[in-house]
C-alpha cells in the first residue's frame, strides 16, 4: 500500500512539476509603479537618468552606443509581479554600472528586448515569468546629456 502510494505521488509530482515549470507569461507593468517603490529609490543613483520609449530628452552631447541588460531571478514564492520588479531593478542597476564604467549620466530610448523582440513603451516594461524564474531584458543607449 505504502509502495504503490508513493509511486502514485512521484507521478503526480512529475507530471505537474514539467506543466509547472514551462509556464512563461508575459506581462507588460508599469514603470511608474516600479520607479516610485522604495527599493527603486534606494539603489538607483539619482544623478543617473532613465528615459523609456520615446520620452523626450535633454540634448545628447555624447553616446557610448547601445547596451543590453537581460536579467532573471528566482520567482518560487513571490508574485509574478514581485519577481518582475525585482529583475527589472536588477536590469536597470545593471544599466547603471554601465553608465558609470562609460562615463555617460543617462540611458536614453531604453526598450523591452525580451529574446531579442523590442516593444517600445514610455509607460509600461516587458517581463515573463514562471514557476521559478522571471526575466527581463532591456536595450538602451548610453549617452551624455546636457544638464
Amino acid at each position: 500500500m505504502v509502495k504503490q502510494l508513493l509511486i502514485l505521488l512521484t507521478a503526480s509530482v512529475l507530471i505537474f512539476s514539467t506543466q509547472a515549470h514551462s509556464r512563461d507569461t508575459q506581462h507588460m507593468l508599469s514603470i511608474e509603479a516600479a520607479m516610485n517603490s522604495a527599493d527603486f529609490k534606494e539603489k538607483l543613483d539619482p544623478d543617473i537618468r532613465f528615459y523609456f520609449g520615446d520620452q523626450p530628452h535633454p540634448e545628447i552631447e555624447k553616446s557610448f552606443g547601445q547596451f543590453v541588460s537581460n536579467k532573471k531571478t528566482n520567482a518560487f514564492g513571490k508574485s509574478d509581479e514581485a519577481a518582475c520588479e525585482w529583475v527589472l531593478l536588477s536590469a536597470m542597476l545593471s544599466l547603471q554600472d554601465r553608465v558609470k564604467a562609460e562615463g555617460g549620466n543617462a540611458v536614453v530610448n531604453i526598450n523591452s528586448y525580451y529574446k531579442k523582440n523590442t516593444v517600445s513603451s514610455e509607460t509600461e516594461y516587458e517581463c515573463h515569468a514562471g514557476a521559478i524564474m522571471a526575466g527581463v531584458a532591456l536595450q538602451g543607449e548610453v549617452v551624455q546629456i546636457a544638464e
